[in-house]
């Protein structure tokens, strides 16, 4: 079965990848990423034929260029500075970074490794590729679009009767169904429930003509584990710091649990609060963070109700609505809704994750505040990394009695 090219524009990802992207561009383009793939779900069987057009489906990928519609539109989005669009106008995935294989059982491995500012763009062109080969080689997928589109008409009618109030981000590009099925999915959103603010796809915030909306993930965190100079339990501390600097407020949520909350509210200090515009929560309990960081705020006199709490930890439209109603007249309450928006099918979706795994040689890892979610490949080193959290975090609470 030969597919049509999944990936067909470079801006087919999301937002974060280029604000990061920028970051290392501008600081840190001395460092080298290595980024394994993961799928999360049990008995998951790719095949031969799949890993073929896995293979020809990334040749393609690493034949595309940045247009120039494309990078003009890169240069209006108000953070994005000159020289990083010029970069990209040379820049372009490189096949030789990325290699995919198979098990003898079916178990899918790729491997992404290069300079971190290329290597890094790979994760969501890669995972876009890797669910649509396995939905359309594996399932009718006629029929898998048919109930995604009934199951959209519900969505939209339930925020149509009142049903759902909260206003949110559609962040679903990373574990969609396909690149057509995600087009009609923000297509039809961003035209008929005035409550969808963006997505984070940028090109799509660009054909329908809506805010590109991203911040960073944990691997902006992580890579910092790979540098020499900075010690491990200070790595939120340095991220945040050039993350500041290279933006000065502007593009301002930071993501708390790379190495656990509790350890980035420790460098979440009064400066902190007052440069970033909010929090964005991906693990553990959403109403303890909530509670946790409103604290925070509080603490250094900062009114929650001027900072924004914003939920993307694999949310449906109940949970967000019940965030909703119980943080509303505490805080600016948002939500940045992926899976349920773009692959929510009669079959259950893929959990596939491509995480960065080294840097400049050495082991990096995230911890986040839901343990099953750790991935990394050395034992040790991450054992080593919970101990220099731990050992922080403890020291503080001794210093605080």
């Amino acid at each position: 079965m030969k597919l049509q090219p999944i990936v067909v524009s470079l801006l087919d990802t999301d937002l974060y990848k280029f604000n990061m992207n920028q970051v290392i561009f501008h600081k840190h383009t001395a460092l080298c990423g290595e980024y394994h793939f993961k799928c999360r779900n049990s008995g998951v069987v790719f095949t031969p034929e799949m890993l073929c057009e896995i293979n020809e489906q990334i040749d393609h990928l690493c034949k595309l260029r940045f247009r120039k519609a494309e990078l003009e539109y890169l240069h209006s989005i108000r953070f994005i500075k000159d020289d990083y669009v010029e970069f990209l106008r040379l820049w372009h995935p490189i096949r030789d970074y990325v290699t995919a294989s198979l098990s003898e059982s079916g178990e899918l491995s790729v491997v992404v490794k290069g300079p971190l500012f290329s290597a890094m763009q790979f994760e969501i062109y890669l995972l876009e590729i890797i669910n649509e080969v396995y939905f359309r080689m594996n399932f009718d997928y006629d029929a898998l679009v048919k109930s995604a589109r009934e199951r959209l008409d519900e969505k939209i009618d339930a925020f149509t009767n009142g049903k759902y109030t909260f206003r949110f981000a559609e962040f679903g590009c990373r574990r969609r169904l396909s690149r057509e099925w995600e087009d009609e999915e923000v297509g039809r959103l961003v035209r008929e429930v005035p409550n969808c603010v963006g997505t984070s796809n940028v090109y799509f915030a660009m054909k329908y003509k809506v805010t590109p909306i991203g911040t960073f993930a944990h691997e902006f965190v992580q890579m910092y584990q790979g540098i020499d100079s900075i010690p491990l339990a200070y790595t939120n501390y340095y991220a945040m710091k050039d993350w500041y600097a290279e933006y000065e407020g502007d593009n301002g949520t930071a993501l708390t649990d790379t190495v656990t909350t509790d350890l980035f509210l420790l460098d979440f200090n009064r400066s902190m609060v007052n440069n970033y515009s909010g929090v964005r929560h991906d693990s553990g309990d959403p109403y303890k963070w909530g509670e946790k960081i409103i604290a925070h705020y509080e603490k250094y006199g900062v009114d929650p109700k001027t900072k924004q709490l914003l939920f993307s930890d694999g949310l449906d439209f109940d949970s967000a609505q019940k965030l909703y109603d119980y943080f509303k007249d505490r805080a600016k309450v948002s939500f940045g809704i992926g899976t349920f928006c773009s692959n929510d099918t009669y079959e259950s979706a893929l959990n596939i994750v491509i995480k960065l795994q080294y840097v400049n040689g050495r082991p990096v890892a995230k911890l986040s505040d839901t343990p099953g979610k750790a991935m990394c490949p050395d034992t040790e080193y991450l054992e080593y990394l919970r101990k220099s959290v731990d050992f922080r975090i403890n020291r503080q609470k001794d210093k605080n009695i």
